[in-house]
């Protein structure tokens, strides 16, 4: 028995110390080198809030901030709720997944007061939806209710436009 194990062992050892070599080709082309491409950019270079490349579980998540940060508002500005978010997703100042920006600290009060967890209403979902479909309609990157903000910041951006008892800046 113990010659058996012996054996196995060496062999074991004589099978896995064989190295494998690739056959090498030679060829008269010269070798390709290999160069960098400058680009600059202010936003991100591939749409990454094109549906195909949003989570089901982001687009849950988006639904249930709309539906808490915009609870009460035209439908209009549940859309515009949604396309902030996917505006930072795109923007180089921003993260790159919904996920990461609704959760960016201090970004948004329903994370902070544990809103974004109640479910989100069928308008809200459709607001979601609609702003994944179509062209960003509003090119902003903030929104706030002028009559609650408390941070004196926010009042310093540009308002584009006003729905409802939103401010949307740039």
């Amino acid at each position: 028995m113990k010659k058996i194990i012996m054996l196995v062992s060496i062999l074991t050892l004589v099978i896995g110390s064989y190295t494998v070599y690739a056959e090498s080709t030679k060829t008269n082309k010269p070798a390709e080198t290999l160069t960098a491409k400058k680009v600059d950019v202010d936003v991100k270079e591939s749409s990454v809030t094109d549906k195909r490349f949003i989570k089901e579980e982001e687009v849950k998540l988006l639904a249930r901030l709309v539906h808490a940060e915009a609870k009460g508002e035209p439908y209009e500005g549940k859309v515009a709720v949604a396309e902030v978010v996917l505006n930072r997703v795109e923007h180089e100042q921003f993260p790159d997944s919904v996920k990461e920006v609704i959760y960016q600290r201090n970004a948004f009060q329903p994370v902070q007061n544990g809103a974004i967890n109640k479910p989100a209403s069928e308008e809200a979902i459709e607001a979601v939806e609609d702003a994944l479909e179509n062209e960003n309609n509003i090119d902003c990157l903030y929104f706030y209710n002028p009559d609650t903000a408390t941070s004196q910041w926010i009042f310093t951006r540009d308002v584009v436009k006003t729905i409802g008892k939103h401010a949307f800046a740039i």
